[in-house]
């Protein structure tokens, strides 16, 4: 089993073409591949449930197949366990499942009621950055889920720790911020895709709970819902997104540090267009100083 430690981000508006264009790539090598996925589940859901997922990937050279366990962080930073594989074709290699923990854990009845549940169809540019502290794959997915007939549009940044610490992540995130609109998004694709097909996105808080939850736990809420309004169009999400982060902003027993930018982001949220390159730069602010604190 591998760990995969990466920082997932949502783009903002014409944030591709920003990106692309960034000093930070400008001159880097890029690989471009189509990735078609399928993921799996049982009629039931219950890989979703135990928060595993698992699909079929084809690339251009070969058919993958990959387990991965649910992701152990916040702010859009997350440590998971992940099992890949080679595999010959189309077909979920069952065999190979059976001697996984996860699998085993869950029994031979799912490995049994496994079937296809939603794919997702995008295109990555990917560029390896090096530097003598770390080495981080920058990876650009652009294209679409597929769940039934819902349709959600994947226009994201993934930064995956390859070597170092995860603060190389939060540095490299900074330094495209400051040209790239940008947000911290903490959905999986394999969680939007179960969002999508069932068009329910469950919170971590409730209205009546979220004051009882750790700064912390308060933003990564706002992020949830800023997750659900962009698959779901429901305009609901966004006042959540802004009752949380305004929960920090009015906290008094919180650090300037981190009600300022909580109520920057909370403000931006007012308006039309809030997904900027400011939104990007306050959120990362909030996140560094919700980790000092």
């Amino acid at each position: 089993m591998a760990e995969e430690i990466e920082l997932k981000l949502a783009l903002g508006a014409d944030g591709a073409r920003a990106l692309a264009e960034h000093p930070r790539l400008a001159g880097q090598p890029a690989r471009r591949e189509t990735l078609t996925n399928t993921y799996y589940d049982t009629p039931t859901g219950d890989l979703e449930a135990a928060r595993v997922a698992l699909r079929i990937r084809r690339t251009p050279e070969r058919w993958l197949q990959t387990l991965k366990t649910a992701g152990q962080g916040s702010g859009g930073l997350s440590a998971r366990g992940e099992w890949e594989w080679t595999i010959t074709g189309p077909t979920l290699d069952l065999a190979g499942l059976e001697t996984l923990a996860p699998m085993q854990t869950l029994g031979r009845d799912v490995l049994t009621a496994l079937e296809p549940r939603f794919t997702t169809d995008f295109e990555r540019t990917s560029w390896l950055l090096e530097s003598g502290e770390a080495s981080v794959e920058v990876a650009l997915d652009r294209g679409e889920i597929l769940a039934g007939e819902h349709r959600a549009a994947i226009d994201e940044l993934e930064l995956e720790l390859k070597r170092g610490t995860p603060e190389a992540l939060w540095t490299l995130a900074e330094t495209f911020a400051a040209e790239v609109p940008l947000r911290p998004a903490n959905l999986s694709k394999a969680a939007r895709g179960a969002a999508l097909r069932d068009a329910h996105w469950p919170l971590p808080t409730t209205p009546a709970t979220l004051h009882d939850a750790s700064p912390a736990g308060r933003f990564d809420a706002a992020i949830a819902a800023l997750d659900a309004l962009a698959d779901s169009g429901d305009a609901a999400f966004l006042g959540r997104a802004r009752d949380a982060l305004q929960t920090l902003a009015d906290d008094d027993a919180l650090d300037a540090a981190i009600r300022e930018p909580a109520a920057s982001l909370a403000a931006a949220l007012g308006e039309p267009d809030w997904l900027d390159r400011d939104f990007g730069r306050h959120s990362l602010a909030l996140l560094a100083a919700l980790h000092r604190a």
